[in-house]
């Protein structure tokens, strides 16, 4: 009688155990479900959202940290003596490598970087004289062009400088910098690389080109406070030089400013 009742026992014992396997749900490793019907309960998992249908998938997390900065803008020498005289048309490029330190979690940033400033001015109907010797030739002038026979058809004077821009940036959008509001205010400091004045003119029906390469009167660092407000990878970018085109008593007091469009991304 005992060992019956011992059988059935071990009988009751072996079918629940097989009734518990059966009502075992594997979601993945180290996590199981238990139960039946609408009674779960989770195992090393806590986030029960995550195994419903319905639940919004998690956000796509793009950092896009503005490594790559390509500026386009409109320069004018907004302070100049009336003497000096500009076309309409002048224009910088600016094209930066840079890298971006999240500050903490917030939505600021600070970055700096490495890269190429070029400005190009045109100036209408002037030369620069900077080819003189003695006295005067420690000064750039601006000069008509009066010559009646070789008047310039274009001139223009170029500056190239190696920059480093320093930014505090502000992301709208943490998920992904691509989209949303973002705005920078900041500094660039430049090294002269190279200066030079090329002019266009004709001669008996042959187009003639004269350039003059010299640093002798630029100023070697450029200073420029920055700004630029945009969405996502468009932005407008604006900057005002600190410094002078031209060192000290080495030409006229000009300041520029430039204003244009920002394109950044990766």
């Amino acid at each position: 009688m005992v060992k019956r009742v011992v059988l059935l026992v071990l009988l009751i014992v072996q079918a629940s155990l097989l009734s518990a396997q059966n009502d075992k749900i594997k979601v993945g490793k180290g996590s199981e479900i238990y139960g039946s019907g609408k009674d779960y309960k989770y195992d090393k998992d806590s986030a029960a959202t995550l195994y419903n249908n319905n639940a919004a998938p998690p956000p796509v997390v793009k950092p896009a940290r503005d490594f790559i900065m390509l500026q386009f803008a409109y320069n004018n020498w907004i302070k100049k003596p009336d003497s000096v005289k500009t076309k309409p048309f002048s224009y910088t490029f600016n094209g930066f490598l840079c890298y971006d330190f999240p500050i903490k979690k917030s939505n600021l940033s600070f970055a700096t970087g490495l890269g190429i400033s070029a400005t190009v001015v045109y100036l209408n109907q002037m030369v620069i004289a900077n080819r003189d010797t003695g006295v005067l030739g420690n000064t750039a002038r601006f000069l008509p062009d009066t010559n009646a026979y070789s008047k310039y058809k274009r001139y223009k004077f170029v500056t190239t400088y190696v920059s480093a821009p320093f930014e505090l940036r502000y992301f709208s959008n943490m998920q992904n910098r691509n989209k949303g509001f973002k705005a920078a205010i900041g500094m660039e400091i430049g090294t002269l690389l190279g200066a030079h004045t090329k002019g266009l003119y004709s001669v008996a029906g042959t187009n003639v080109k004269d350039k003059v390469d010299t640093k002798r009167y630029v100023t070697p660092w450029n200073f420029a406070a920055t700004v630029r407000v945009g969405w996502g990878n468009f932005s407008v970018y604006g900057s005002y030089n600190l410094t002078n085109v031209f060192k000290d008593n080495a030409g006229p007091p000009i300041t520029p400013a430039s204003v244009g469009i920002c394109l950044t991304g990766l």
